[in-house]
């Protein structure tokens, strides 16, 4: 967060330093053209940031890792999103680390990472059954018999094209 801080003041020092420039190059520009620079380099930083999180973020996730979600819901609070969509959580799945359960094959362990704008990282897990096209999140109080029955929570059904399944279910 100190880092983009940074990049947004450089920015608009930058800007404010070209307009000065032009300032003395152009006889005539307005005496406000200099804040109004600043503000545009510090608010065009500020929004590119918030733009290219989903991309800068994604990108570094190591080999393996799977984005499997994303929210890019219209915000009230930030009403252009509605006009141009914004990433501000999803979820990567660990392909390296998937466990298929010892008695139902079709049944797969999953760790998961919730990834969010100004939050910290969350981990978990996920059940994913392969063969009825289902998923659930592991919480306190949901369990995996030995037999592979789920207990303490409701399977939630999935779509066949859903990346969750691409990612859990693949074989190889």
């Amino acid at each position: 967060m100190i880092f983009e801080f940074l990049a947004a003041i450089s920015a608009a020092f930058g800007a404010a330093g070209i307009v000065l420039l032009l300032r003395k190059l152009v006889p005539g520009l307005p005496a406000w053209s200099m804040p109004f620079g600043a503000a545009v380099g510090l608010i065009g930083t500020t929004v590119w940031l918030e733009y290219d999180w989903f991309n800068r973020v994604s990108g570094e996730l190591p080999p393996g890792f799977a984005v499997v979600w994303t929210d890019d819901r219209p915000q009230s609070l930030r009403p252009w999103s509605f006009v141009a969509p914004l990433t501000t959580r999803f979820l990567a799945m660990d392909t390296t680390k998937l466990a298929p359960h010892p008695a139902q094959p079709d049944l797969k362990l999953a760790p998961v990472y919730t990834f969010a704008r100004w939050r910290p990282v969350e981990d978990g897990f996920l059940a994913v059954d392969c063969a009825g096209s289902r998923r659930v999140p592991i919480v306190a109080g949901v369990e995996i018999t030995a037999e592979g029955v789920l207990t303490g929570a409701e399977w939630l059904p999935m779509q066949a094209d859903d990346p969750v399944i691409g990612a859990a279910c693949r074989e190889g």
